[in-house]
């Protein structure tokens, strides 16, 4: 957040004149004040970025000031003024919170290097700020595990396209890692020393994700207490990640659109227009074209965006990479819990390679973290497993039978015990599981069914099944 809005408080009619005829012409909003009690009733009234402040002046002190302000608006910068300037008076106005003490008379070059030093100290607390408030271990990079080739070549994508600045559309449903290649990106771009910014867009009101995103200024609306900078500040030479860019209204997108094609915004309430450097990445786990159709997205952000598509595939579709994973969870949680938990057994992993992971790689993370909580011994086994899934499963293979209605209680069983072996790869113990019948009753069963279920199955399966 830059210096923009200047006090000049100086008794010194001439002193005051030039020091605000210079700061105006380097482009700053300055309003003057005679006086210490001047002062205080403008501060009050409303905010400002920086106070230069005259050391000696009647009634009211330029330190007597500094301690009202300090007391009140803790965050304004204050650099004291004076033309007979003592070690001991800089080390008491220090003390008191100034950021610097200058002595008279200094020249326009002086005021505009300290100026600056003022921005670049501001940015950092900014940054530190945030990054204090919105940092957990899920928000450092974790390393990308993957024997799929679609995602061998996801990768290799992101080592081509990060040095660029292009814009990057990251589509795939929940829980496939969209947040995670974001974070690839910046970290192989030449910005991996810059802010990694993110804001979830679905998780904000229109009004506050404005806000969020453009930041706002002091008065903007009921609450605006301060002036607030926006992600897109934030991240300046940096990354901004939109999650679930979908979700935004259509004057959301507007102005978003603006951003990207000309680099420039203002703040909610604000005038000044405020250039930008930003990576901008968005995310999404619905089809944007769709929602074109819909009307509910602009077509021209969608180009905007999109100009280096990603597709994500879901877990399902990359089962080899499930052991990898779970291998990756069981020492990540394993450490964070103290646990004893150390390996899934075959059994276990086969059951864990088999279900369809509605929920991504997100649910799988989460199922070994609850299995490391509530496991005693340092093999999990299938029974830590197998009462997770029974609900989203029977709901699955039943919406897959080829028609119920009208069919005799044998055939039903029939076609619920082939498809639920199919849906399972042939593997006995994990039907029998969802059928919430014995591995006994299932062979009993299978024998029954013998000539039609090998007819059924292709050899590989059969094979998996003996």
């Amino acid at each position: 957040m830059s210096v923009e809005k200047i006090l000049v408080v100086d008794d010194d009619t001439l002193s005051r004149e030039y020091l605000c005829e210079a700061l105006t012409r380097a482009g700053y909003y300055v309003v003057p004040a005679s006086d210490g009690h001047q002062a205080i009733a403008r501060i009050g009234k409303e905010g400002y970025d920086l106070i230069f402040l005259d050391m000696k002046m009647p009634e009211m002190s330029g330190m007597e000031v500094l301690e009202k302000v300090k007391a009140n608006f803790p965050e304004t910068v204050v650099i004291l003024m004076t033309a007979y300037g003592t070690i001991e008076t800089a080390v008491e106005a220090m003390k008191k919170g100034a950021y610097d003490y200058i002595i008279k008379p200094f020249s326009p070059d002086q005021i505009e290097h300290l100026i600056s030093r003022v921005n670049e100290r501001q940015k950092l607390i900014t940054e530190n700020r945030y990054w204090r408030s919105h940092s957990n271990a899920d928000e450092k990079l974790n390393p990308v595990f993957s024997r799929n080739s679609r995602m061998s070549q996801i990768y290799e994508q992101v080592k081509k396209i990060a040095p660029s600045k292009a814009s990057v559309l990251i589509q795939g449903e929940s829980g496939t890692g969209k947040e995670l290649v974001a974070r690839a990106i910046h970290y192989h771009s030449h910005r991996f020393e810059k802010p990694f910014i993110r804001v979830n867009c679905a998780a904000l009101a229109e009004t506050l994700l404005e806000s969020e995103l453009f930041g706002h200024e002091r008065g903007a609306y009921t609450g605006a207490i301060s002036k607030h900078a926006g992600r897109f500040e934030l991240a300046n030479e940096g990354t901004l990640l939109l999650d679930e860019i979908s979700e935004i209204s259509p004057n959301v997108q507007a102005k978003l659109l603006r951003v990207l094609e000309e680099e420039e915004f203002e703040r909610v309430g604000g005038e000044k227009t405020i250039k930008v450097d930003v990576r901008v990445i968005a995310t999404t786990n619905r089809n944007l074209m769709d929602e074109i159709q819909k009307g509910t997205f602009r077509e021209d952000l969608f180009y905007r965006l999109n100009v280096v598509p990603i597709h994500l595939p879901p877990l399902r579709e990359r089962r080899e990479d499930i052991p990898l994973l779970v291998d990756y969870y069981l020492k990540k949680y394993g450490l964070e819990n103290d646990s004893i938990v150390k390996s899934v057994d075959q059994e276990a992993m086969d059951y864990l390679c088999c279900h369809d992971w509605p929920g991504n790689v997100r649910e799988l993370k989460n199922v070994i973290q609850r299995a490391i909580v509530m496991g005693s011994s340092e093999t999990l086994q299938i029974g830590q497993f197998t009462g997770l899934f029974k609900h989203q499963e029977i709901k699955r293979i039943e919406s897959a039978l080829p028609g119920g209605a009208g069919k005799a209680i044998e055939d039903v069983e029939r076609d619920l015990i082939f498809s639920t072996l199919e849906k399972t790869g042939g593997n006995k113990t994990r039907a029998a599981e969802l059928l919430k019948i014995t591995t006994r009753t299932l062979r009993n069963k299978l024998h029954k069914y013998d000539t039609e279920y090998k007819s059924s199955l292709d050899q590989e399966t059969i094979s998996c099944v003996k």
